[in-house]
């Protein structure tokens, strides 16, 4: 299996893509862990090409589970996944996760991801790219942009998911561990 997980920020990708690829025993690849360098600089925005590149490494694999939103690399993604799981959450529950999420991160400081050096600051919350922003302002764009992404015929060669609630997501977690299991 290949599953791609798709989801506004704040819609719980990551989440859902650590249980997959615990349930299913296969390794996960955080997009965001390979975009973000140092100082906040993103690689999809400043060394295209090498972001494409470094996703292209990650999903060479015969199994994985991926996890982010980036356009440059939605292509390759898909035209390798098997299966696509769209976070389809209300907004409210998206902007409860991030804002939650984002506080949590802030009071820890803990690092996003290793090496990166990046840590939450409550002084970047009212900044434009700020994930709690990004999420407010983009929810119904990206849903949209989704909904068209999932009727479209060019993905039929995907099993394709729609989440919209925790219950939903534990149906998904226990139907893909079922086809994995060997006959």
């Amino acid at each position: 299996m290949r599953i791609v997980v798709m989801g506004t920020s704040g819609s719980g990708k990551t989440t859902l893509a650590k249980r997959l690829a615990a349930a299913l025993g296969l390794p996960r690849i955080e997009l965001d862990a390979i975009n973000w360098r140092p100082g906040w600089v993103a690689l999809d925005q400043t060394d295209r090409p090498e972001f494409v590149r470094r996703v292209q490494v990650a999903i060479e694999g015969e199994a994985w589970v991926s996890d982010g939103n980036y356009a440059t690399v939605r292509p390759l993604l898909l035209a390798r996944a098997t299966h696509l799981v769209w976070l389809d959450v209300s907004r409210p529950v998206v902007m409860a996760r991030v804002i939650r999420r984002s506080f949590i991160r802030a009071v820890t400081g803990d690092e996003l991801w290793p090496g990166a050096g990046n840590r939450e600051q409550f002084a970047r919350w009212l900044d434009k790219e700020h994930p709690i922003r990004w999420a407010w302002d983009t929810f119904h764009a990206r849903r949209a942009r989704y909904e068209a992404a999932f009727a479209d015929p060019a993905l039929a060669h995907l099993s394709l998911c729609r989440i919209r609630s925790n219950r939903d997501a534990d149906a998904l977690l226990e139907r893909l561990t079922r086809e994995a299991l060997p006959i």
